[in-house]
């Protein structure tokens, strides 16, 4: 027998052992083997860790001092300072930009041929820039539509229009993922109800164009992909006024030096100092940071040398980004973020330890509707999985949490907080909290810490969005004990 043979025999056997034993591992609990069929095919993935989604950068969570970081010349007393701990979560490095949203109306009108009615609703409200005593009216026309506006902010959208947009980009990006997995085909004549909605898909409501469905170890067929599978991501929704205030001060960035990990110092803005131009002494020294009105009259500064070449908004992507690559977490618009706005936040009234991790005001709980034998009921015109806030019933049987539409909760438990919606207030559970200042603003607003509100439905030419998600698994990323990074970035 030839050497070679000898080395062909040897290696055969290795890979057939290396495969049998990647077969028959097994439970550390049970000892039964997974991922294989004659022990009833019980899957355990070799997963790698959630991608990184299109836009998106990883916001490694941390505690902070949420709240008050300078004189409060409003005197509102809403930002009292607290100590908080947010989880790690995904930000979009920009603002969603004009040409982002008209691709997002481009598919609501191809799509819903017989609802013309839901391409009207989403539409941005393109006469916020009319002033009775300024002529902004190019800007009614051009600023939305005409390419040279492409890669702005989008204005004129309402807090209902972005959570909508940030529903309708799950979908796509998640549809997207199974398109480049092989596992559907492009479907460019979806129509109605017949569109990928991720819920949808899960709950065997939507078949689409399949090309190859993953291997089902119980069966020995085939299956569709689960949420499990690790393959979709979660939602894109509006980040928490927690989230969009951590990333904004991106306070990782005063780390020290020495390898312990201590940060230094708090910030006012998304930089360090209290200047809005960028003090280090190399090619940037002088620039400014950000697009806002610097006095009475000026938005960006004299002619030839202009302060920052913006008299309203900028594009998305200019300016330095902050410590986390983030883009105009200060200036350009203010932005809308998931929360119902309160003046006094309830850890006034409650205790700490129940919301000092990941605090927000706005939950209503929902439920997706079954049948009596526990299948999911038909979705609707749309493609939408029914859905109703959760049953007296449901929470008759619940222990941490007791009602439904939490956005009001704690409020008017004690005699001296009352919101009497028109008559001494304008809050009510629409108010909507918005951050950041924005090109229109004075200094003072561009300290993440700052706090305004805006009912849901309302819209405004200062006023945009970004998207954040939820971070499956470790805080750091995709990282083993060793810190080799297994994740691949979606691009």
């Amino acid at each position: 027998m030839s050497r070679n043979f000898q080395i062909m025999i040897f290696l055969l056997c290795a890979g057939l052992l290396v495969s049998s034993c990647r077969q028959q591992e097994r439970s550390s609990t049970t000892g039964w083997a997974y991922n294989d069929t004659e022990w009833g095919g019980f899957e355990k993935l070799e997963y790698e860790g959630q991608i990184t989604g299109p836009n998106l950068v990883l916001i490694t969570g941390g505690t902070f001092t949420m709240g008050q970081t300078d004189e409060d010349v409003m005197f509102r007393w809403d930002n009292t300072p607290r100590r908080v701990t947010v989880s790690s979560f995904y930000m979009d490095e920009t603002e969603i930009s004009n040409i982002d949203y008209r691709e997002y109306l481009h598919w609501l009108r191809r799509v819903y041929v017989s609802y013309p009615e839901v391409w009207r609703e989403a539409l941005p409200d393109t006469l916020v820039w009319r002033d009775e005593l300024a002529y902004n009216e190019p800007y009614v026309e051009t600023y939305f539509r005409f390419p040279a506006y492409d890669d702005y902010p989008v204005v004129g959208v309402s807090w209902v229009q972005a959570t909508k947009y940030a529903e309708w980009r799950t979908d796509r990006v998640n549809e997207w993922l199974l398109i480049e997995r092989g596992i559907l085909n492009p479907n460019p004549d979806q129509q109605d109800a017949d569109n990928f909605n991720t819920r949808a898909y899960l709950a065997g409501q939507y078949e689409g164009s399949v090309r190859e469905n993953l291997p089902d170890l119980t069966t020995g067929g085939e299956r569709r992909v689960r949420f499990e599978d690790g393959i979709l991501l979660p939602s894109y929704r509006l980040p928490t006024e927690a989230e969009w205030e951590y990333a904004a001060l991106a306070l990782h960035g005063n780390e020290g030096h020495r390898g312990d990990d201590l940060i230094t110092d708090r910030r006012i803005y998304p930089w360090n100092g209290t200047s809005m131009r960028w003090q280090r002494r190399d090619r940037f020294q002088g620039n400014m940071l950000t697009n806002f009105k610097h006095s009475g009259g000026d938005y960006m500064g004299t002619s030839v040398n202009l302060n920052d070449a913006a008299s309203i908004t900028a594009p998305v992507r200019s300016f330095l980004p902050n410590d986390f690559g983030l883009y105009h977490m200060a200036g350009n618009v203010s932005e809308w973020v998931k929360d119902v706005y309160r003046p006094l936040s309830t850890e006034t009234f409650k205790d700490t330890d129940q919301h000092d991790l990941n605090p927000f005001r706005g939950n209503v709980f929902m439920e997706y509707l079954k049948d009596e034998d526990g299948n999911y009921l038909d979705k609707d015109s749309l493609g939408r999985l029914q859905q109703r806030e959760v049953t007296e019933r449901h929470l008759e049987e619940r222990r941490n949490y007791r009602v439904a539409d939490a956005r009001g909760y704690a409020d008017g438990d004690d005699e001296f907080v009352t919101y009497a919606f028109g008559e001494h207030s304008l809050i009510n559970n629409d108010s909507r909290v918005i951050k950041g200042g924005s090109w229109a603003d004075r200094a003072y607003w561009l300290s993440p810490s700052t706090r305004r509100f805006m009912d849901q439905n309302a819209s405004s030419r200062t006023v945009g969005f970004r998207c954040a998600m939820t971070r499956t698994g470790g805080p750091t990323g995709n990282e083993d004990t060793a810190g080799k990074s297994f994740g691949r970035r979606f691009r």
